[in-house]
């Protein structure tokens, strides 16, 4: 690489980014020379995502051994492993070329990783993939002593070469071979399609909210918290309260009684004044579910998991004095 005149940033880290498939399946680039921490001359080369939310410090070298790279991308995979989902939303909003486009950041995550909301299963471990024409003997068995420590390191061996004046890229995983990975690959496709069956079978919940002593049956997530919300409505809480615990994605409040593509077009508006873009797929705009309160309109969020029901609770405190407000699951939807 170094006599074909290859860089690794300008070249090989190009060429890379455009083609992730070729690293590794199933991953997603959020950022590149990522270093957003107190000494910024520590840049991951490429940070991505797979599918199981799990975040991937790929790091890139053109010299003949690999040079100490492993020990600089335990370096960063520490550095990174407290990562929070907000964290890597922002990042992937700056690598996007807007930081404002925050929203569209966090739907492209979730749309990659298949969620409809931010999971705790994201960020709870970190993969190394090390990049290099060759690797010294001193590194591989730096390598081999991780993985057998329970770290998910990998060497993939990348060489080019000249055919017809062009430049082929040869990739090769050598650490651990491909063949040799089919049993952990099968292993943890397993416990993700478990967990995914978890949260499938958890989505056909469904619960009964009752209020004042009427009991609306049988609704999903995202109708409960509709029914919750406007209920509370209903008794008077006043919206600067709603506001304090429903998280600022969940609702988005216009000024005015407006309904349909009037309100439609002040929440796109709004949005874009406070620098997110405006998806009204995840929020409930038909006028039956839009809500009026002191002189302003606004729309709950459509998207809601069990990890958000604790929010009920804090709506339940919030209301005045009076009323009462209770929800369980329904009985017949176990």
């Amino acid at each position: 690489m170094q006599e074909q005149f290859f860089r690794e940033r300008d070249d090989l880290q190009r060429l890379l980014k455009k083609s992730m498939s070729v690293i590794g399946e199933d991953l997603y680039l959020l950022a590149e020379e990522f270093s957003q921490w107190e000494d910024s001359r520590r840049r991951i080369d490429l940070l991505a995502l797979d599918r199981a939310g799990l975040l991937v410090v790929i790091e890139l070298k053109r010299t003949e051994d690999g040079g100490h790279m492993e020990l600089q991308a335990l370096r960063y995979a520490a550095m990174i492993s407290t990562m929070t989902f907000p964290q890597a939303v922002g990042a992937h909003a700056q690598f996007r070329g807007s930081p404002a486009a925050m929203e569209d950041a966090e739907a492209a995550i979730l749309d990659f990783l298949g969620w409809s909301e931010p999971s705790e299963d994201f960020g709870k471990g970190v993969r190394i993939i090390l990049v290099a024409p060759e690797f010294s003997k001193e590194l591989t068995t730096t390598v081999f002593w991780l993985r057998d420590a329970g770290i998910d390191i990998r060497c993939l061996r990348i060489r080019p070469y000249d055919f017809h004046q062009r430049t082929i890229l040869e990739v090769d995983q050598i650490v651990p071979l491909r063949e040799a990975q089919d049993y952990t690959v099968r292993w943890k496709e397993k416990q993700e399609e478990n967990r995914r069956a978890a949260e499938f079978n958890i989505d056909f919940t469904r619960y009964d909210l009752t209020f004042n002593g009427h009991t609306y049956s049988n609704l999903w997530k995202r109708n409960l918290f509709w029914q919750a919300v406007a209920s509370a409505i209903e008794a008077g809480t006043p919206l600067s309260k709603l506001e304090s615990i429903l998280p600022r994605q969940k609702l988005i409040v216009v000024h005015g009684a407006l309904s349909g593509e009037a309100f439609a077009s002040a929440a796109e508006a709004k949005r874009a004044s406070e620098g997110y873009a405006f998806d009204p797929r995840r929020y409930f705009l038909d006028d039956a579910h839009l809500l009026h309160v002191e002189g302003k309109t606004f729309a709950l969020s459509n998207q809601w998991n069990i990890s958000s029901l604790p929010l009920l609770a804090k709506l339940i405190d919030i209301l005045p004095s009076g009323a009462e407000m209770s929800y369980a699951k329904n009985a017949e939807s176990g």
